[in-house]
């Protein structure tokens, strides 16, 4: 059963740095994609971040690019987003995801997990 746990999130002011973590276990780690996305109230969900340990791929959205930073321990299936220089229009629920291909596009995603909320103030 493929399971994924999020942590990490909390509130941080504007400018500040949080670490998230993605627990995840149920499948190959190298032969899948993991990916972080983002949603708010009445808004779709947006790719943030993707990795595939395998080949060392990493993806990320142009409004996290230089900010935000993804990697991955396939020893303890663990992924992380290192986010920096926190804005408040980065304050949503993230979650990670498990699917083929590490883009961007939330339907090819096929497991995720409950998310956790980042708030970040001004």
């Amino acid at each position: 059963e493929v399971q994924l746990v999020e942590s990490g999130g909390g509130l941080v002011q504007a400018g500040g740095s949080l670490t998230l973590s993605c627990a995840a276990s149920g499948f190959r780690f190298a032969d899948y994609a993991i990916g972080w996305f983002r949603q708010v109230p009445r808004k779709g969900r947006e790719g943030v971040s993707a990795i595939r340990t395998r080949g060392h791929f990493t993806n990320y959205a142009d409004s996290v690019k230089g900010r935000f930073t993804i990697s991955a321990d396939s020893t303890k299936g663990m992924v992380y987003l290192r986010m920096t220089d926190l804005k408040p229009e980065d304050s949503a629920v993230y979650y990670c995801a498990v699917g083929d291909v590490p883009n961007l596009r939330y339907e090819v995603y096929d497991y995720w997990g409950q998310g956790t909320q980042v708030t970040v103030s001004s």
